[in-house]
């Protein structure tokens, strides 16, 4: 199988797939109006200096391209249940043009979310610059590199009758220690822990849309580091994959 055409069908089966864009795409837009809608004229949400609708659509498109980079992990999975995995590899196709291909369509996947999230907060009343715009989206794009790493790790570590569970309580534990349901501020425990994941730096992208700057160097240190470890795990995942099949 040429690198073309196995891109080519991993992106038509991803955006055929209705029930994806239901629960990963839907329940985001509705969480969205249900939560930033009766807020919508809040300026500083919790004191963070953030209007509600700009938070709650960073953050709930955080937890969305969350969702939706790691799904390709659920993919994986069952790919590995149909055998389909080992019948890849007695083709020519290379496992770099096989990583970037899941990356790909992954990211393919959130862009879809982000302008989701994004045309429902113009609805809300959030007005930003294109440049502002562009910013806080080139953030979310590089705050995503551990999450696909991580979802390719766990889909060839887990089976698909554990890999459901452990994802929807991986990015729920993920979500709330990001920030994504309150704005974590000031000093403690939990904003001690917070600070030290992926997460909680995609959500600060919406700090970008108050004329805040982006990441400070700390959190460009979380996401690289999170990136390289993930990265490492995802390759072993799947050479300890190969070797036992």
């Amino acid at each position: 199988m040429s690198s073309s055409t196995y891109t080519r069908y991993e992106l038509l089966r991803a955006f055929r797939n209705g029930r994806f864009f239901v629960f990963s795409l839907g329940f985001p837009l509705i969480l969205f109006f249900l939560i930033a809608g009766p807020n919508r004229h809040v300026h500083s949400l919790g004191g963070s200096g953030i209007p509600a609708p700009l938070y709650f659509m960073v953050a709930l498109a955080a937890f969305g391209t969350m969702n939706s980079v790691m799904s390709a992990g659920a993919r994986i999975s069952v790919e590995r249940l149909a055998g389909w995995n080992r019948q890849l590899r007695l083709t020519p196709l290379r496992p770099r043009v096989y990583f970037r291909t899941k990356v790909l369509t992954a990211y393919l996947l959130a862009l879809v979310t982000i302008v989701a999230l994004y045309a429902s907060g113009v609805l809300l009343g959030v007005r930003l610059s294109a440049d502002t715009w562009l910013e806080m989206t080139g953030l979310l794009v590089v705050g995503l590199i551990p999450f696909a790493a991580l979802g390719i790790a766990m889909g060839h570590l887990l089976s698909t009758d554990t890999i459901g569970p452990a994802m929807g309580g991986t990015t729920a534990l993920l979500g709330f220690f990001g920030g994504v349901w309150f704005p974590i501020t000031g000093g403690g425990i939990l904003h001690a822990v917070a600070i030290s994941l992926p997460s909680y730096w995609l959500v600060q992208a919406s700090r970008v849309g108050i004329g805040a700057g982006g990441w400070d160097a700390r959190g460009w240190v979380v996401i690289a580091l999170w990136s390289a470890a993930l990265t490492i795990l995802a390759r072993r995942a799947y050479r300890r994959d190969t070797k036992r099949a």
